[in-house]
């Protein structure tokens, strides 16, 4: 319980600070709008940039592993933007982000540091495998549902095509081959941007935490959280230890993967778009209370510890 609150607390510290800062005066919603911007046009695609320059795919790829995983994603990102309709009566980007709030997880706080700790160096490469492609495949699903809505398919791909996100993605495969040959002091400012999207959208968070509160109130985001915390884990562990062969590690990964709290990723997501930015920072917060319970569960029934 230590060592998982050794995890968790750094991750509530900034959202605190970013609070406590516009709580206070001490600084303006200005400067959570700047920062959340920062972040989404310039800080993350690098950071998606450089994980998938630097990731090593397999030449054979685990096509049991993927769909264990993102079978999980499809069902939980579908029943948190059917539910958030039908209930909740969230329409058009809001209802995305209740799906994406759902399928996409907080990989670079709790999934490294829990996985790595609970399978050592056997866990890396299934891990960062998936982390390669977790949020490219997410965030692109999610732009296509948000840019999709009144666009003809032109328009999207063209808005795609000039989009932070999907640059990230298409500049960290092109340049892969290409990598070996990049000086230090390039890579070096890479990293220097990339290291910053963590801490400033966690303190953009904050800031906007003050402003919208728990405006959703608990069922909404305590039902994603529901999703995101147990039924997309139970979804990864059936299908990665009944229908698909691969090893228990492999497996394991994907579950305490999928286990993992809503990622930052769904608040820039709703950030960007000015809907459901409410919603995601409420399901953040929230589903990240919830995992210090339930990861505990989940690792149990791995038999890690």
């Amino acid at each position: 319980m230590l060592d998982l609150l050794a995890i968790v607390l750094p991750v509530f510290g900034l959202i605190g600070i970013g609070y406590l800062g516009r709580r206070t005066g001490f600084v303006s919603e200005r400067m959570g709008d700047g920062l959340s911007e920062f972040v989404f046009s310039l800080s993350v695609p690098c950071l998606i940039f450089n994980t998938l320059v630097r990731a090593k795919i397999p030449e054979v790829q685990p096509w049991g592993y993927w769909i264990s995983y993102f079978a999980g994603v499809a069902v939980v990102w579908a029943l948190a933007m059917l539910l958030g309709r039908r209930l909740f009566g969230l329409k058009g980007v809001s209802a995305v982000v209740a799906g994406f709030s759902a399928g996409q997880a907080n990989t670079v706080f709790v999934g490294v540091p829990m996985i790595l700790k609970a399978y050592g160096d056997e866990g890396a490469v299934p891990l960062f495998l998936l982390i390669a492609v977790h949020l490219p495949v997410t965030m692109t699903l999610a732009t296509i549902m948000a840019e999709g809505r009144q666009a003809s398919p032109l328009t999207i791909l063209r808005r795609l095509a000039t989009h932070p996100i999907v640059v990230g993605i298409l500049a960290g495969s092109a340049f892969r081959p290409v990598a070996p040959y990049v000086p230090g002091p390039g890579w070096q400012i890479v990293e220097l941007l990339a290291s910053a999207a963590v801490p400033c959208a966690l303190i953009s968070m904050g800031i906007a935490l003050r402003r919208y509160g728990l405006q959703m109130g608990w069922k909404l985001p305590t039902l994603i959280s529901a999703f995101k915390l147990v039924l997309h884990p139970l979804i990864v562990l059936l299908l990665a230890t009944y229908v698909f062969d691969m090893p228990p590690v492999w497996a394991g990964v994907a579950v305490l993967f999928a286990s993992c709290p809503s990622g930052i990723n769904a608040y820039l997501f709703a950030e960007r778009y000015g809907e459901g930015v409410a919603l995601a920072s409420s399901t953040v917060t929230l589903s990240t209370i919830l995992a210090l319970g339930t990861t505990l569960i989940w690792l149990y029934v791995l038999g890690i510890g």
